[in-house]
């Protein structure tokens, strides 16, 4: 199966196949990562239409983006559109971009109820139709996006280094992508990743957790963040024979468009939270192994500091020391999260 193949393969089953998340076989597509208290409140607003046909793995949605311009790739129905919509507020925009007419009807139906419905003057979402291996033939400029976020749809792409690419060009210096996705234990057989169920049901694309780690540092990001991570059950037993020996997990990570090291190092520096994030009065929780306490100080790395020091989060910090003086690697011991992700030797962040 070639890469158009692919592709319309993915579009007969997201647009013909599946009429609602209940049709799905799998807990693939299915959100398994808690919303946030404040995305939750956002949730009873949505038009039960958009959520009936969302198919999403996670939870791709960080504190603090009041402002900020912010594309959804693979947007679907636009349920996470919307709630950005309203997380983003009149200053802010969101952007869809997905390929499937089916959904994008549906989502551009219903842009009037949500700007209604949050109190806007006028709408500040757009959905473009489109590849998000190509965001480039839809306008999106590089250097124009202030977070990139994705829910269950890299895995559905037969061009991953592609979409990464195309995601780091659009970023802005400073820039974050937040994003859900499966991953895999193993590579998929490759008779498997052209079967057109298991590629619909968020399987047969699933990247292997090494291969996505040599992908990201190829791009040039040395040092992504695991932040959630929940198994995949396979409901039905057709779908077990034929794929059951692999294990799959949801995922949500996050990675910045810097400079960063491939390793963690140790410059003595000390970050501190103030508690000013929106929702985060206590703590501030950056990974699944770094979670901010306000007021208290926390010795980091140097990629740890950079990430609260040189991006949108840098108003909610103070990071004392610089890069003047090294002290060796940074002692961080292995994340329960990340270890998937690259083992105790491989060169990685704190974890």
């Amino acid at each position: 199966m070639n890469n158009f193949n692919t592709l319309e393969s993915v579009k007969e089953y997201y647009g013909k196949v599946l009429q609602s998340s209940l049709d799905l076989k799998t807990s693939a597509c299915c959100s398994i990562e808690t919303l946030p208290t404040e995305v939750r409140a956002i949730l009873q607003d949505i038009h039960p239409e958009v959520k009936d046909r969302f198919y999403g793995c996670g939870s791709p949605f960080p504190p603090a983006l009041t402002g900020r311009k912010v594309l959804d790739m693979g947007s679907g129905s636009g349920r996470d559109v919307f709630l950005m919509s309203k997380l983003v507020g009149p200053t802010g925009s969101v952007i869809g971009i997905d390929m499937t007419d089916e959904q994008l009807l549906i989502a551009r139906k219903h842009i009037e109820y949500h700007t209604n419905k949050f109190g806007f003057d006028k709408p500040n979402v757009e959905f473009k139709t489109g590849y998000i291996e190509d965001l480039k033939s839809v306008g999106i400029q590089s250097d124009s996006i202030d977070l990139v976020v994705s829910n269950c749809v890299t895995n559905l792409s037969p061009n991953k280094p592609q979409v990464f690419a195309e995601i780091f060009r659009v970023l802005k210096p400073g820039g974050e992508l937040y994003f859900s996705d499966v991953f895999a234990d193993r590579r998929i057989p490759k008779e498997l990743t052209k079967d057109p169920e298991l590629l619909g049901e968020c399987l047969g694309g699933a990247l292997y957790k090494e291969d996505f780690r040599r992908l990201m540092a190829d791009l040039g990001c040395r040092d992504f963040r695991a932040v959630h991570q929940s198994p995949i059950s396979l409901n039905l037993p057709s779908i077990v024979r034929k794929i059951g020996m692999v294990n799959f997990s949801s995922v949500t990570f996050r990675a910045f468009k810097l400079d960063l090291e491939d390793r963690c190092e140790d410059f003595g520096q000390v970050a501190y939270y103030d508690g000013s994030i929106p929702g985060n009065p206590h703590s501030f929780r950056l990974d699944d192994h770094h979670t901010f306490f306000t007021g208290k100080p926390m010795l980091v790395c140097s990629n740890t500091a950079d990430m609260v020091s040189k991006t949108w989060y840098s108003k909610h910090f103070k990071v004392v020391g610089d890069t003047s003086v090294h002290q060796g690697l940074f002692d961080c011991g292995p994340s329960p999260v990340a270890a998937g992700f690259r083992s105790a030797e491989a060169p990685g962040a704190c974890c």
